[in-house]
């Protein structure tokens, strides 16, 4: 990995941690709440998306919007599972879980589906990922009722599986647009991002009232990850175009111990220890799924 495509992935980790926290301080906005930030996300970023297509010899193409169509999808599917991870469960839980089992799906696809084997190191990256989810989930404060506890910990696992399943598909499906075909990152992210807006305006039925309260109370909070998220994820692609995604996957989910630090340190999450070396065995896990 050269070092500017290492400097854009480590930056894209750092501000990735950060949306995130704003998206925890917003656990009950639910899907309005993502389709503020996906239309904001869409009004920055399209204008910019078409000013790059319009200087490239690659211009509009049947390709780019079926390709951003699908990945709106998938990062629609993410967005809501993560949203509701948050209000359900804490952030040190849920951000680790989803951080960590996207790769290991990753893995786990190309094993079964592309029938590549990920050889020795492979398998044990992908333990190693599992015994740091499981070190993470079982963190509890002392003296908390153990059936709550419990019940908050898979809560956590449950919609962090679930995020990690959205974040494999996209994943797999935006590296395929940016190598096999070849689609300029920043206009392929500010299509998706288009498409989120408009694909969810028929879920709005009904929620009217919802979202006016989200946009009014939070539109902080909006304005930071309709700016930061998709600023993080065009680095990623940006670094996808050099650099091959097993690498570019790990070094990308150091934002797991930022996270986790930031939910401690914010949010006065308990058992901070014990999360914080489980966020750093799902990393050395998912470094050792890169080998």
């Amino acid at each position: 990995m050269t070092a500017s495509a290492l400097a854009m992935v480590l930056s894209a980790a750092v501000l990735h941690a950060i949306w995130n926290i704003a998206a925890k301080r917003v656990a009950d906005g639910g899907y309005p709440f993502v389709f503020c930030y996906a239309a904001l996300s869409a009004v920055l970023w399209l204008p910019v998306g078409l000013i790059v297509l319009a200087g490239s010899d690659a211009g509009l193409s049947w390709a780019l919007l079926g390709a951003s169509a699908l990945s709106g999808v998938l990062h629609i599917a993410y967005a809501n599972a993560l949203q509701t991870g948050y209000a359900r469960a804490e952030l040190g839980v849920v951000y680790p879980v989803a951080r960590g089992s996207g790769p290991l799906l990753t893995m786990l696809f190309a094993v079964l589906v592309l029938a590549e084997r990920p050889g020795t190191v492979g398998v044990v990256g992908g333990l190693v990922v599992i015994a740091g989810v499981a070190i993470v989930a079982s963190a509890r404060p002392p003296g908390a009722g153990t059936p709550g506890s419990k019940g908050a910990a898979i809560r956590g696992v449950k919609w962090g599986a679930l995020t990690g399943l959205a974040i494999a598909s996209y994943t797999l499906w935006d590296d395929r647009s940016m190598t096999s075909l070849d689609l300029l990152p920043i206009p392929y992210f500010a299509m998706g991002t288009a498409w989120q807006s408009v694909l969810m305006v028929p879920g709005l039925h009904g929620r009217g009232a919802g979202l006016w309260r989200v946009a009014r109370n939070h539109w902080r909070e909006i304005l930071c990850i309709a700016v930061l998220s998709p600023l993080a994820y065009v680095l990623v692609l940006q670094a996808m175009t050099t650099t091959s995604v097993a690498l570019v996957a790990p070094v990308r989910e150091s934002s797991i111990v930022v996270g986790s630090l930031l939910a401690w340190k914010l949010f006065h999450e308990p058992a901070p220890a014990r999360k914080f070396a489980g966020a750093v065995v799902v990393l050395a896990g998912i470094a050792l799924i890169a080998v």
